[in-house]
């Protein structure tokens, strides 16, 4: 059986291709019921970038117009188009310490927050080809009429994502149908991520619709209400 890291990086368009691009944008719109619980608007009718060979994402218009986001993992930051620094926030995970699910959060959360998870979201699978992640091939999984082919994935301490260990479900076209993980600075539970409606944009496949619920202590999926929605377009990557 082929590997299955090499599998899925392939039916995404392989790393060939992936390798002479530099950067993703999209216009992103969210959804769902986590926003209102945190005090936030999320992500309605802004733009995405994302860089693909390193940590950094912005979204844009954002917080209004005229200002941006500016996400490295290590540091965030809201910023004027032009580079001016508003406010930022070093070592930002930190300012996540003792939350609930009911705690607040204010822009910085949120800019951090959506940073990483566009990262995680529109770099796997290739980010998994580069040092420091570790995969492994799980037992298959049967849902909604097909056989998923599962890989676990721990990412490397530098990158953040919503928690360390992930695992990412797989169709027989080797493109994704699903991903669980716990995101650590919400403090909800586990999450099922769904990924559908794919397209093809410079060669690299893309799902262009996503919809998140919760998973029951039993593992089940909850299928009411939507936690996060995502919906993408004008994908357009570049060199």
């Amino acid at each position: 059986m082929t590997d299955l890291k090499d599998f899925v990086i392939a039916a995404h368009g392989g790393l060939e291709r992936w390798n002479e691009l530099g950067s993703v944008t999209a216009h992103l719109d969210t959804g769902g019921v986590i926003w209102p619980v945190k005090g936030q608007e999320g992500f309605a009718d802004v733009n995405v970038r994302v860089e693909l060979h390193r940590q950094f994402t912005s979204h844009f218009p954002f917080p209004e117009p005229g200002t941006r986001t500016a996400f490295t993992g290590d540091r965030v930051a809201v910023e004027t188009d032009g580079g001016e620094v508003i406010e930022e926030r070093k070592s930002p995970r930190d300012a996540f310490a003792g939350h609930s699910l009911e705690t607040p959060w204010d822009r910085l959360h949120l800019a951090y927050f959506g940073g990483y998870a566009m990262w995680t979201y529109l770099t796997a699978p290739f980010s998994f080809s580069t040092p420091g992640f570790r995969t492994e091939e799980l037992s298959p999984w049967q849902e909604k009429g097909e056989t998923w082919r599962r890989l676990k994935v721990e990412f490397p301490e530098h990158i953040a994502t919503h928690n360390a260990e992930q695992i990412f479900y797989y169709g027989p076209d080797g493109l994704l149908r699903r991903h669980d993980y716990t995101a650590e600075v919400i403090n909800a539970g586990s999450a099922a991520h769904y990924a559908s409606e794919y397209r093809e944009f410079d060669g690299i496949m893309v799902p262009t619709k996503r919809r998140v619920y919760g998973l029951g202590e039993d593992g089940t999926v909850i299928p009411e209400p939507v936690l996060v929605s995502i919906d993408l377009t004008d994908i357009k990557f570049e060199a």
